[in-house]
């Protein structure tokens, strides 16, 4: 059984690496019985950082590299749309495997389901009836032509039900993102990425800040810097700034801002010594959607500059705060430093072992 598997972001890199062991397991007991393709698209073109990534997580090097880089969200869509066909009608798989929701993962699925080739969406189902995010666009649509629906928790199979996919479609397995936490944290604990950037054990702000809505506007980006300046008057806040926001905050003007304050702005950094910052923050303050659910397991609070999360589990269950105005940041961040911390609880199947499911549901459905 040929299996192609999709990545082109540094999200995805995290979903995979399990799905590869799982795959690795199973031919241990079945000598051949899968033959895995690791494609990467290239979407995330900063091929340093993706390096870094593939090393943490224990990736091998991809079979075949795209190379598509960036672009507007239709040129990146196209692009790999025009290179994964020519992949697939050499290679011939019985199955396409993508994962998450950036534009890699649409455009390799709409790919796929235009050769008739099976296509099994991971982290199915989550949904945050925001349109105006890209992401939701894509998750949409990627659910819609997919044959195997991979649920991380029992919202999204409530969700795609509502949408009239079939019930025999949905698996719920759990949360791929969780195995890779759970592999990697023994390094992460041994990471020292605390003394490299002078911190200390629960007396800083772990910082991410990427999404348009946040960063690509003036005002919007300048009130949160200005909250966050507040915040950081209570306790120091380190920012592994995205490549975007960082051109942003000297587009218009916020440098000065940066160093009034004490937000510490440092180069982006692998998994693993983001998972040891995460670990040992006194609380995360993101927009990112995977964060949500990495501090929900590893019992940190998290506070999301969003007005709304596909990952409601987080809320429900995790220790993850909506903050959907400018002006809820800090009172938000005083009531953590002031001890009104949420404890959480772990969401069903977030055990890390989703990826060994996904392959048993695949082997079991092979056909």
């Amino acid at each position: 059984m040929k299996i192609i598997l999709v990545c082109g972001a540094r999200p995805n890199f995290v979903k995979i690496a399990p799905l590869l062991r799982a795959i690795e397991m199973h031919n241990a007991q079945k000598p051949g019985a899968i033959n895995p393709i690791l494609v990467h698209t290239g979407q995330h073109y900063d091929y340093q950082m993706s390096q870094v990534f593939f090393q943490d997580l224990e990736l091998p090097e991809p079979d075949i590299y795209l190379g598509i880089g960036g672009g507007t969200h239709a040129e990146q869509t196209g692009k790999i749309l025009i290179e994964l066909e020519k992949v697939l009608l050499k290679e011939q798989p019985s199955l396409v495997i993508v994962v998450g929701d950036v534009n890699s993962t649409l455009a390799a699925a709409l790919a796929a389901a235009k050769l008739n080739i099976l296509v099994a969406h991971v982290e199915a189902g989550l949904r945050s009836f925001d349109c105006s995010m890209p992401e939701e666009i894509n998750r949409m649509l990627t659910d819609a032509i997919s044959a195997y629906l991979f649920t991380p928790s029992r919202d999204g199979d409530h969700n795609l039900l509502n949408e009239g996919i079939p019930k025999e479609k949905i698996f719920f397995v759990g949360n791929v993102m969780v195995d890779s936490l759970l592999y990697c944290k023994p390094k992460a604990e041994k990471s020292d990425i605390l003394q490299t950037l002078d911190l200390k054990e629960k007396e800083y702000v772990l910082l991410t800040l990427h999404r348009p809505a946040n960063v690509d506007g003036k005002q919007e980006l300048t009130g949160i810097l200005k909250a966050l300046k507040d915040v950081s008057e209570q306790i120091p806040i380190v920012f592994p700034a995205h490549p975007r926001t960082r051109i942003n905050i000297e587009k218009y003007g916020l440098s000065k801002l940066i160093k009034e304050s004490r937000i510490t702005i440092v180069e982006p950094v692998g998994y693993i010594d983001f998972l040891a910052l995460q670990m040992h923050a006194k609380f995360v303050l993101t927009d990112s959607g995977g964060i949500q659910e990495e501090t929900t397991v590893l019992g940190v609070p998290c506070l999301t500059l969003r007005d709304s999360t596909e990952r409601p589990v987080t809320i429900t269950q995790g220790t993850n705060t909506l903050i959907n105005s400018t002006a809820g940041i800090k009172p938000a961040a005083l009531e953590i430093l002031n001890g009104a911390v949420r404890t959480g609880s772990i969401p069903e199947f977030w055990d890390g072992k989703a990826a060994e499911r996904i392959i048993e549901v695949i082997r079991s459905n092979a056909r």
